[in-house]
């Protein structure tokens, strides 16, 4: 896949903000480029009907989805973007303008370009925070949302609930964040990634291919790491979402992950929480089926 990016990196400038490559191999998705707010951003497409948008999480780009998207896109158009400052193009500035806003707004901006009306929005992780900004401050480009294991906490109000998260987030995230700061981001994304999923060996049980796009988006840490504050989403305005909403998390993911899901979920009245049992927060690779079977049977309760 790597290479199919590469190829359209490779072309003009007038090609490259309208690159859409043909399927070269059967079952295989589109890579496309569109300009968004000034940056060109890479997506894959693949599939017909109505439009599902999935939306990564951090160190990746639209290749997490690579063990998920063949199942979705049997059934629905299938459309994953990569982030601005994410994938292995050249940053479109130093990194300043990382932010969870800044990717909110691309993500609407993108919608838009897609001339699909609204869609069905995927997020896992920190795109599932994505997914959230943009249900409750851009309601019309929405028709539901899966978001699975979101980060987000702005939320939370609970004290007891405030504490777990603080706790948590410096167990899972503290010995990457240590590495990082010393600049080395290729050896950060071990703890990272074992930090974050709540089992030591995860990093090194992954599939090759995944550890790959981690490796090419571990650039990324430091702005992670470091972003500014999310916007201010509060539980009342997750209240005023709509349309369906699936709030999904594993039954073995962290306390941090399991707070967030469970609050998101109760200040969304109306919304389903769904689990996946013995998942962690890797489920989408490590438990690619029962993914798509909880994201399949959310989308089919829509028609």
């Amino acid at each position: 896949m790597i290479w199919r990016a590469l190829l359209c990196l490779s072309l003009s400038l007038p090609m490259l903000l309208s690159c859409e490559t043909s399927k070269l191999d059967a079952g295989q998705p589109q890579i496309h480029q569109t300009s968004v707010n000034g940056v060109a951003l890479s997506y894959e497409q693949e599939g017909d009907g109505e439009t599902v948008v999935l939306v990564h999480g951090a160190i990746a780009d639209y290749r997490a989805w690579d063990l998920t998207r063949d199942a979705i896109a049997q059934q629905y158009r299938l459309i994953a973007p990569s982030n601005r400052y994410f994938g292995d193009a050249p940053w479109p500035d130093d990194g300043a303008k990382f932010s969870m806003q800044t990717h909110a707004d691309d993500l609407a901006a993108f919608i838009r370009t897609l001339d699909a009306g609204r869609v069905h929005l995927v997020g896992w992780s920190y795109g599932s925070d994505i997914a959230l900004v943009v249900a409750v401050q851009h309601p019309d480009l929405v028709k539901s949302v899966f978001a699975f294991e979101p980060s987000l906490t702005t939320f939370v109000t609970n004290a007891a609930d405030r504490q777990a998260i603080s706790s948590d987030q410096q167990q899972a995230f503290g010995p990457a964040v240590m590495v990082s700061k010393r600049g080395d981001q290729q050896a950060a994304l071990r703890p990272f990634v074992d930090g974050v999923n709540g089992a030591p060996g995860t990093y090194d049980l992954l599939p090759e291919r995944v550890r790959a796009v981690l490796s090419e988006n571990a650039r990324t840490i430091p702005l992670q790491l470091n972003a500014p504050p999310p916007p201010a989403i509060t539980c009342a305005e997750l209240g005023k979402i709509a349309v369906p909403v699936a709030i999904v998390r594993g039954t073995a993911t962290r306390p941090f992950f399991r707070i967030a899901a469970d609050t998101a979920n109760r200040c969304i009245g109306g919304s389903r929480l769904v689990l996946i049992q013995d998942g962690r927060h890797l489920a989408p690779v490590e438990m690619p089926k029962a993914f798509d079977t909880a994201l399949l049977a959310f989308l089919s309760a829509q028609h």
